[in-house]
Parts: C-alpha cells; sequence; structure tokens
C-alpha cells in the first residue's frame, strides 16, 4: 500500500515508517493518517515549495513519540518526537542543517505545544495535519478519540453549553467550539487556508445537522 504514497522517495520511507507510530493501536494517529497528511503535504507543496525530502522525513516522524491526548505530558510531545527524529536521521547520516529542518518542522506541527513555525516546511507540516483535524475526517477522529477516552456524546441537559463552560474531555461535541471551529484561522499556507475553509463549512455543516437530528437546532 505504501509503495503508492510516498513516491518518489520510497526508500526513505521504508527506513522510517518502521519508526512511526503506525503500527500501534490509536486510529487517530495510524499509517492512514500519515497517507493523509503527506497527501495534503504535497497538495501544499505542488504551490507553496518546500523540500520534498525534509517534508517527508518530517511527516513519516511528526507522531513518533505517542503521547495520549489526556495525557499531562501531551504539550511535550512534539518535542520528544522531535529528539526521537534527531537521533534516528543522524544514525542515517543526514547533515544536522537538514535534521534541524525536520526537528523544527516535526516540533512546531503541535497545536499544544504552541510553537511558532519558521521555515516552510515547518508551516506545510503544521497546516498539512492540521486538515486532518477538520472537515469530515477531523469529525470522524474526533470521535474515534473521544470513544478511546470514554467521553459522552454530548449534554443532554445543555448540548450548545449556553449555561456552562465547554468541557470537551467529558463531552465529544464540546470540542467543535472548544477547539475544530477555531484552527481554521490559524494556517500558515495560502493553499492550506483554501483548504482548510473548505473543510471548516464541512464540520460546521455537520455540527448544525447533528443538532437538528437531537432536536436541539440554536435559535
Amino acid at each position: 500500500m505504501t509503495d503508492l504514497c510516498f513516491a518518489p522517495f520510497q526508500d526513505l520511507a521504508d527506513k522510517l515508517i518502521p519508526h512511526t507510530v503506525a503500527e500501534r493501536a490509536d486510529g487517530s494517529h495510524d499509517i492512514s493518517h500519515l497517507h493523509r497528511v503527506w497527501s495534503n503535504v504535497c497538495a501544499i507543496r505542488n504551490k507553496e515549495g518546500g523540500d520534498h525530502q525534509i517534508l517527508l522525513a518530517a511527516t513519516l516522524l511528526h507522531d513518533c513519540v505517542s503521547v495520549e491526548k489526556n495525557s499531562p505530558l501531551r504539550s511535550s510531545a512534539s518535542r520528544l518526537a522531535a529528539a526521537k527524529a534527531t537521533e534516528l536521521l543522524a544514525e542515517m547520516g543526514w547533515d544536522e542543517e537538514r535534521i534541524q529542518a525536520v526537528a523544527h518542522a516535526i516540533e512546531a506541527h503541535s497545536y499544544s505545544a504552541n510553537i511558532t513555525p519558521t521555515t516552510l516546511e515547518a508551516k506545510i507540516l503544521q497546516d498539512a495535519d492540521r486538515l486532518d483535524a477538520i472537515g469530515m475526517l477531523g469529525v470522524a477522529r474526533l470521535f474515534y478519540v473521544s470513544g478511546r477516552m470514554g467521553s459522552y456524546l454530548y449534554d443532554p441537559a445543555d448540548p450548545h453549553a449556553q449555561n456552562r463552560p465547554l468541557d470537551d474531555k467529558r463531552y465529544a461535541v464540546d470540542h467543535f467550539k472548544a477547539k475544530v471551529f477555531s484552527l481554521a484561522e490559524g494556517f500558515q499556507t495560502s493553499t492550506g487556508k483554501q483548504m482548510a475553509q473548505v473543510r471548516h463549512e464541512r464540520a460546521e455543516r455537520f455540527l448544525l445537522e447533528f443538532m437538528d437530528e437531537i432536536g436541539q437546532i440554536e435559535r
């Protein structure tokens, strides 16, 4: 399957994939997530430019250290992944400048790390990864992760959180307003912004129809 997904650097992909978390039991950060992020990276790079090889290494290794969403170490996950990637690429003989380019892209991709991307490759990876957190894929991953964390779908007494604080650890639907709907505002590249707007509108439509089906359209 990967033969079609990581060209023209399949040899590099074959070396890096065993070091990713792709084989671990997390359907929101599995090999299909890496495929989708790479597809997004290529779509953005085709219009914005960027070093293809650095982008591939950063894409494949951006989640190479697994930290659960509800872990107190979550904000450190991208830094831990960057450190692991640095060691791995050094062992493979990459030069320091390119290793640091990959490490920075990995560190800056994370929403919770709150690190500003300063290179084109870092901006592209951040956009590409966040595209997988909005739209219909974002909706699917949101409910998948919420199920793993033991969350409820929504608060039946106040599904819109009109009279309570948002609590997306307890209620999955709260995550739309707590995070998902704010993501499209922070994209780094022009191409990423355009792609994000389309997906943002899909997520908005989903929530509207969800609320309609539970009889809670917001007036």
